[in-house]
C-alpha cells in the first residue's frame, strides 16, 4: 500500500510540475485548474501515506531520512495547496511542484529500500517535544528552500537577460517633443522596435519584483519556523541532556543558517537591499540549509546523526 501511494504521488508530482511550467509560459486557466486538481490528489496520497506510517509506528513519521524527505515534500505540496488556492501564482506553483518532485524523487528512488522501513525511536526521541521541534525544523527547511529557489530564479532572470537601450536605438529620443517634425512613417519601424523593447524590459522588471517579493515573504515564514525549531530543540536538549546548547554540528549549522537568513531580513529592512543582492544572500542560505539538514546526517557525527533524523 505504501509503495503504491508513494509512486502514485511521485507520478502526480511529475505531472504537476509539467503542467505548472507549461502554464508559466502559456498562462492558460484550464492548465492551472488541472494543475490544482492534480496536486490535490497528490497531496491526498502523501497525507494518507504519512498517516499510515504514523499508525503503524505509533510515532510521527520523522524517524529516518526517508520519512523526513517525504515530510518536506508534503510541506511543499501543502504550500502549493494553501497559496495557490488563495491567490494563484504561476511562479510559486512552478517552484513548489519542482521542489516537491526533486525531494520526493530522491527519497523514493534514491534511498535504499532497507532505509525506507520505519523503526522504533531511540529513548532520547520518545518525547512530546518530537512533534514541536522536528516538525517546525522540517517546515523551516521546506519554506526556506522554497524562498531560496525563488531567489535563485531571480538571479537566473537577471543574469541571462540583458537589455541595452542605448546602443542600436540611442539616436531615437524616448520622448519625442511635439515641436520636432519627425514623420511617423519614417520612424515607424524604429518606434515599433523601441516599444517592443520597452515592453519586454517592463515585463522583466515586473518579474524580478514579483520573484523578490515572493522570495522574501516565504523566507520570513521559514525564518519564523526555524526560530521556533531552534528554541524548542534547546528546551528538549536541556530536558534530555541537561544542557540547552552543546555546539553539536547540527546545532552549529542551524545557528549559521539562522544568522544568514537573519542578515537577509535585516539588510532588507534597514539597508533596503532588494533584488539581486538579497537574492545572493538567500541562495547562500539554501546551501547552509542543505548542510544542516543532509550534510550532518551523511557525516554521521554529533548527537543528531543517529537514526538519520533531523
Amino acid at each position: 500500500m505504501e509503495h503504491i501511494l508513494t509512486h502514485i504521488y511521485l507520478f502526480l508530482l511529475f505531472l504537476g510540475t509539467l503542467l505548472s511550467w507549461i502554464n508559466l509560459i502559456y498562462r492558460n486557466r484550464n492548465l492551472n485548474n488541472w494543475g490544482q486538481r492534480n496536486m490535490s490528489v497528490a497531496f491526498a496520497c502523501i497525507t494518507i501515506f504519512l498517516l499510515i506510517r504514523w499508525f503503524h509506528s505509533n510515532h510521527l513519521p520523522f524517524s529516518n531520512l526517508y520519512e523526513s524527505f517525504l515530510f518536506i515534500s508534503w510541506n511543499f505540496s501543502l504550500m502549493y495547496i494553501l497559496l495557490n488556492y488563495k491567490d494563484p501564482n504561476n511562479w510559486l506553483s512552478a517552484i513548489t511542484t519542482l521542489g516537491a518532485t526533486l525531494i520526493s524523487g530522491f527519497a523514493i528512488l534514491g534511498i535504499p529500500k532497507e532505509m525506507q522501513q520505519f523503526a522504533r525511536l531511540v529513548p532520547a526521541l520518545q518525547s512530546h517535544w518530537l512533534m514541536m521541534h522536528v516538525s517546525t525544523m522540517l517546515l523551516s527547511y521546506a519554506t526556506l528552500l522554497c524562498g531560496s529557489l525563488l531567489a535563485i530564479t531571480l538571479l537566473v532572470v537577471v543574469s541571462k537577460t540583458h537589455w541595452n537601450l542605448n546602443t542600436e536605438y540611442s539616436y531615437i529620443p524616448l520622448f519625442l517633443p511635439n515641436k520636432i517634425n519627425y514623420s511617423y512613417k519614417k520612424l515607424g519601424n524604429d518606434l515599433r522596435n523601441i516599444n517592443s523593447l520597452l515592453f519586454l524590459y517592463s515585463r522583466k522588471e515586473d518579474l524580478i519584483n514579483q520573484l523578490d517579493l515572493l522570495s522574501s515573504q516565504t523566507i520570513r515564514l521559514g525564518f519564523l519556523f526555524l526560530t521556533i525549531g531552534i528554541i524548542s530543540g534547546a528546551v528538549w536538549a536541556n530536558e534530555t541532556w541537561g544542557s540547552y546548547w552543546s555546539w553539536d554540528p547540527k546545532e552549529t549549522w542551524a545557528l549559521i543558517t539562522w544568522l544568514i537568513y537573519a542578515n537577509y531580513l535585516h539588510t532588507r529592512i534597514t539597508k533596503g537591499w532588494h533584488g539581486k543582492i538579497s537574492a545572493i544572500v538567500a541562495a547562500l542560505g539554501s546551501f547552509s540549509v542543505w548542510i544542516c539538514y543532509l550534510g550532518i546526517n551523511l557525516s554521521g557525527i554529533g548527537l543528531h546523526s543517529y537514526g538519520w533524523i533531523i
